[in-house]
């Protein structure tokens, strides 16, 4: 009698031990549990998941990569604005190192860096922080005020 799924024993053998990865002269990709367990997969964004992710893929055993912004947008199909938002955030969350040459991938921070993210209180939180104030801080200062035919500006 075949035993049923649910009553099988738990393992952490591979499913297909011939194809166990090994860390060889053709690569190093390496991302640890603790990038999942202490939450940063989940405080990533999207764009800023891909990147790091094809950063990890692309550094040599130090985690260094010479991949040029026009390759890396080109790679994962983003926007240079949205690659510059997820580079930064990356920095900022002390997960890679950039040089203006070459980025790396930093071993994981003791404790992930906390969420920058304020509440906005001042006039001047707003005309720096949101997006909302800072584009009709911009189409006031054009001279007929930013509005198009037809784009729906009042």
């Amino acid at each position: 009698m075949q035993r049923s799924h649910t009553a099988r024993r738990l393992t952490r053998e591979p499913i297909r031990p011939e194809r166990v990865r090994r860390i060889g002269p053709d690569g190093f990709a390496f991302v640890p549990n603790r990038f999942l367990r202490d939450g940063l997969f989940a405080a990533l964004g999207p764009a800023e998941r891909e990147l790091y992710f094809l950063l990890v893929l692309a550094g040599d055993r130090n985690g260094v990569s010479w991949y040029h912004y026009d390759s890396l947008c080109s790679l994962l199909q983003m926007e240079l604005e949205t690659y510059l938002r997820a580079r930064n955030a990356l920095i900022e969350r002390d997960l890679i190192a950039y040089d203006g040459t070459r980025f790396q991938v930093l071993s994981l921070p003791e404790r992930p860096s906390s969420d920058t993210t304020r509440e906005l209180r001042t006039a001047e939180d707003f005309a720096e922080h949101d997006g909302a104030t800072i584009r009709a801080m911009l189409r006031r200062s054009l001279p007929s005020g930013g509005n198009k035919p037809g784009d729906g500006s009042p």
